[in-house]
């Protein structure tokens, strides 16, 4: 998969000031800390995000590469989802930062029971514009997200700490057990 070319100014901006951030060879929290703001900054304005990497599909959710640092130390995509349309209860495995540029999201946090089972921790908070949250597996890496617009699209830009198209993931029954994935990328209308 080839990254968005060219990059909108916005985007490469944001790409250069996480890049310096990396550079000063950071924590996880403060990967997070400072990364939450650049993000929060970069999806203040909604006129950047290009049609090809926003066009929305009806039967799944695309996840379209804007970015893939050329040492795999983060990549960025846009999350593209139909009305409605939700994941499966998930994780990660490395740290990320979760932007909503345009609708809603609800975010289920889960955590494991004793048992081994998932159980919710917490009520689902609602993700509007503006909002970041992040994910780690030091902070709690295992959620479920959903489109919160049953009648619109929504779209949400994600930073991970590595090429998350290509890191095995799993999804998670609610007995607790586990499948492994690797998501990939949508490819974009050449439009």
């Amino acid at each position: 998969m080839v990254p968005l070319q060219p990059k909108p100014p916005a985007l490469a901006r944001f790409v250069a000031d996480l890049e310096a951030l990396l550079a000063t060879s950071p924590g996880e929290s403060e990967i997070l800390a400072h990364g939450q703001k650049l993000l929060a900054s970069l999806i203040a304005t909604d006129d950047w995000l290009p049609p090809s990497v926003a066009a929305c599909r009806h039967d799944r959710y695309q996840q379209y590469l804007l970015h893939l640092d050329p040492a795999a130390r983060f990549s960025i995509v846009s999350f593209v989802w139909g009305p409605g349309q939700s994941t499966p209860v998930h994780n990660h495995t490395v740290w990320g930062l979760v932007g909503v540029l345009r609708g809603a999201e609800e975010v289920q946090p889960f955590t494991r029971h004793p048992s081994g089972a998932l159980i919710p921790a917490g009520p689902p908070a609602q993700m509007t514009p503006g909002m970041v949250d992040c994910v780690s597996p030091a902070r709690g890496d295992i959620h479920a997200v959903r489109n919160a617009l049953a009648d619109a699209p929504s779209i949400s830009i994600h930073v991970y700490g590595g090429n998350i198209g290509a890191i095995r993931r799993s999804v998670f029954q609610p007995d607790g057990s586990q499948k492994e994935f690797i998501s990939g990328y949508s490819n974009p209308d050449p439009k």
